[in-house]
């Protein structure tokens, strides 16, 4: 995890869900170009502490902190606790998800009420907390799924309604932005 550049020297960073897969090697890459950072970790402590020694090994800054992205109140305080540990928060990455692959007719409404709440509720609770501490220049990083546009195999319907949602979200949210000069972009397609 060597240095590419400083060109996040200075900025503050938040992961949801930065523990593993996509989000470990979002926070790696962001604490290479120079950047402090907390993510978030739902179950794996281990998992989490690892990545913030890992990073703070290569002269870095990290925090882990448990927040469920389901739990709306977890994601504030986390988002929070990132701005009070670091004194500002320029970059959100919307990471945190779940999928539970199954056909529409064998979902339970348990598991697509967790869907909506950790991959839809939960990106905007954070977003929503975090616009208050973003100033101009400020990123909002929505991870999205290709299959949230197009769907080529069955069993997924409630996760790729989740994934269509981060979509739009980011676009809708792009539109209100765009004039205080926080740019949420597009949402990652993966």
């Amino acid at each position: 995890m060597s240095k590419n550049n400083d060109r996040l020297a200075g900025k503050v960073a938040l992961v949801t869900g930065g523990a593993r897969g996509i989000g470990a090697a979002i926070a790696k890459r962001l604490a290479s170009d120079g950047a402090n950072e907390a993510i978030t970790y739902s179950k794996n402590e281990q998992a989490a502490a690892a990545l913030v020694k890992a990073i703070e090994s290569e002269g870095g800054k990290a925090l882990a902190i448990r927040a469920d992205a389901a739990d709306a109140d977890a994601v504030k305080n986390a988002v929070e606790k990132t701005f009070k540990t670091f004194g500002r928060l320029d970059v959100l990455v919307n990471n945190a998800g779940t999928a539970i692959p199954a056909t529409v007719e064998e979902t339970k409404l348990e598991d697509f009420d967790r869907l909506f709440a950790v991959n839809v509720r939960g990106m905007f609770v954070a977003t929503q907390a975090a616009l208050k501490h973003l100033k101009a220049g400020g990123r909002i990083i929505n991870i999205g799924s290709c299959i949230g546009e197009s769907i080529g195999f069955g069993g997924m319907a409630p996760y790729c309604a989740t994934k269509g949602a981060v979509k739009m979200f980011t676009q809708g949210l792009a539109r209100e932005l765009g004039a205080r000069g926080v740019n949420p972009g597009r949402s990652i397609r993966i």
